[in-house]
């Protein structure tokens, strides 16, 4: 579910808190997030130079969903994550490794890479540092790949998330007033702060818009442990978070106890040249 930080410019990367949040239930965040395209992961292993078993670097690579299928399709992949019980889950399989840091403060120690990738993650890395940080890691005619799932549930049951959450938590420092006009608007925004801070940074093509459209049904049970894992509802105490998931289960109830759902993933994807990066750091 989109949303975004209050105030004239959100800046969803400034809030650790609520960026670092996402760890307090890895194993239900694992279970309920979607897996990414396979049409996008092939796309951006596609684009990449020829060469055998790519590196990709996954970053905010949470539990590992994107990684584990970047591996699958022949990458060699290295995760970092801030949160260290994510980052725990991640490597559980020991497909790939897991460094914790934030992308900005994280130590490349001279690596480089032919794809840099971040999914459903980008929002919380500054977009100028981090676009800047990806060119120096990313060898020429590697690419840069950030995507997002545009979770677009029925009119009814965001409204209603809106309408509880506002109630219940007055002061949360979430914007929802876009969200609730335009839910896929909401994601193209984020992509649109993405190119700004990729072309501010320099060392890039033209970005690649994509999209991938699929659609799922959810049951009222699917539905609210999935919400359970996004960002408005992770850090709020267990009886706030019951709150807000007993009235978006209302009006799902309302809807027949399930509903389908519009899932567009958007994406921006640049390639690396050969001009330098930023002096952002």
């Amino acid at each position: 579910m989109p949303t975004s930080t209050s105030g004239p410019a959100p800046e969803p990367h400034r809030h650790r808190r609520v960026a670092e949040s996402f760890g307090t239930d890895p194993e239900r965040y694992d279970r309920t997030r979607p897996r990414y395209p396979d049409a996008l992961v092939g796309r951006v292993v596609a684009g990449l130079p020829d060469r055998t078993g790519p590196d990709v670097l996954d970053v905010g690579c949470g539990t590992g969903i994107a990684a584990r299928q970047f591996h699958a399709a022949g990458c060699a992949v290295l995760g970092v994550e801030p949160d260290a019980r994510m980052a725990d889950f991640a490597r559980r399989d020991g497909l790939f490794d897991v460094e914790v840091a934030t992308f900005e403060a994280w130590d490349p120690a001279g690596r480089t890479f032919d794809a840099v990738v971040a999914g459903q993650s980008w929002h919380w890395v500054d977009p100028v540092a981090g676009a800047a940080r990806a060119a120096r890691v990313l060898r020429p005619g590697g690419r840069l790949a950030v995507f997002w799932h545009a979770f677009t549930p029925p009119a009814a049951v965001l409204d209603a998330f809106v309408e509880v959450y506002r109630r219940v938590v007055p002061d949360s420092p979430f914007d929802f007033t876009g969200v609730a006009r335009d839910p896929l608007g909401a994601y193209e925004a984020m992509s649109a702060k993405a190119v700004d801070g990729i072309r501010e940074a320099g060392g890039f093509g033209e970005p690649e818009r994509w999209r991938f459209d699929s659609e799922r049904s959810y049951t009222r049970d699917e539905w609210l442990d999935h919400l359970r894992t996004t960002g408005p509802v992770t850090g709020l105490p267990p009886d706030l978070a019951e709150e807000v998931t007993a009235g978006v289960g209302a009006a799902i109830d309302a809807l027949g106890s399930e509903f389908t759902m519009r899932w567009p993933t958007v994406a921006i994807a640049v390639t690396r040249t050969d001009e330098p990066a930023g002096g952002h750091r």
